[in-house]
């Protein structure tokens, strides 16, 4: 019997042996996103499982928006530690993304408002469903603006709709 590849929703199950606390080093592959947070060598750093991730995500109601680093600094904080790896947190972002629009053909609303989740400096995120056009609809369609720098699109003052825990 062949390979069946994994639904998004099955991607978005939490992993075995998670939360994990690590020690940050230079060679991890999150080093340098952690390093502009502040986050030294040698500090406790956590790696997560995607429901931590998707819980933040469904609280950002409508008219405000987070960043894939708010959402690190709060897991981090509720680990007691110094950072969270924005590599794995991303990437369960952008799961939950595309698990919310494969179920939601289904007829099954998972309840994540994604497009409320930006990339650090307030960027729209390419990678979720229908690209940067449908992530700009439905951001606009909640009354922000957005405007385009070279290729990227970004939320016009998005510091002013953070969501704060």
């Amino acid at each position: 019997m062949g390979y069946k590849r994994k639904t998004w929703l099955e991607k978005l199950a939490d992993k075995e042996n998670f939360p994990k606390i690590l020690t940050l080093e230079k060679n991890f592959p999150c080093y340098n996103a952690l390093h502009k947070m502040g986050v030294k060598e040698g500090d406790r750093v956590v790696l997560v499982n995607p429901s931590e991730v998707v819980e933040i995500m469904k609280k950002v109601p409508y008219g405000k928006v987070i960043t894939i680093n708010e959402i690190c600094k709060i897991i981090a904080e509720n680990h007691g530690v110094d950072g969270c790896c924005t590599l794995t947190t991303g990437i369960f972002i952008t799961t939950a993304a595309n698990a919310s629009e494969e179920v939601t053909k289904e007829g099954i609303n998972l309840g994540i408002p994604y497009w409320r989740t930006l990339k650090s400096g307030g960027y729209m995120n390419e990678k979720y469903p229908g690209g940067l056009e449908k992530h700009k609809d439905l951001l606009m369609n909640e009354g922000f603006q957005i405007l385009k720098k070279g290729k990227k699109y970004f939320v016009k003052d998005f510091e002013k709709y953070l969501y704060h825990e």
